[in-house]
């Protein structure tokens, strides 16, 4: 990875899309949004994001399809992906693991443990 790493949102919720566009932003990275599963693969495709912050109950595609079809594209190989929910259940957080997500984070989180992550994935 070169230069500041890039944080793409992909959360339909407007306060918890602002929280972590504000921990992305104070940690330095820069930062793109979407909030509909349907725009993000495209964006994802079209910006190549080194994280990807991915909910996984979206509007029109799950989080879970995002992150299969991000995995199945050798040339998003690299993006590393750290899927939240708030009903973070164990077949949840293994259902997402298992698609090839690198992380995965509890809704509601506390603000040091999402840092946490996102240094951890990007190795910052």
């Amino acid at each position: 990875m070169t230069g500041t790493p890039r944080v793409l949102v992909v959360e339909d919720e407007d306060n918890i899309a602002a929280a972590l566009e504000y921990l992305i932003l104070r940690e330095g990275f820069g930062h793109d949004r979407v909030a509909s599963g349907a725009d993000a693969l495209p964006r994802i495709t079209a910006t190549h994001p080194d994280l990807v912050l991915l909910d996984i109950m979206l509007p029109e595609v799950s989080g879970y399809e995002i992150c299969h079809r991000i995995r199945a594209n050798p040339m998003l190989s690299d993006v590393k992906v750290l899927m939240m929910t708030a009903r973070g259940s164990a077949v949840e957080r293994k259902r997402g693991l298992e698609l090839g997500a690198d992380g995965f984070i509890s809704k509601p989180f506390e603000l040091k443990d999402l840092r946490a992550e996102v240094h951890r994935l990007l190795g910052a």
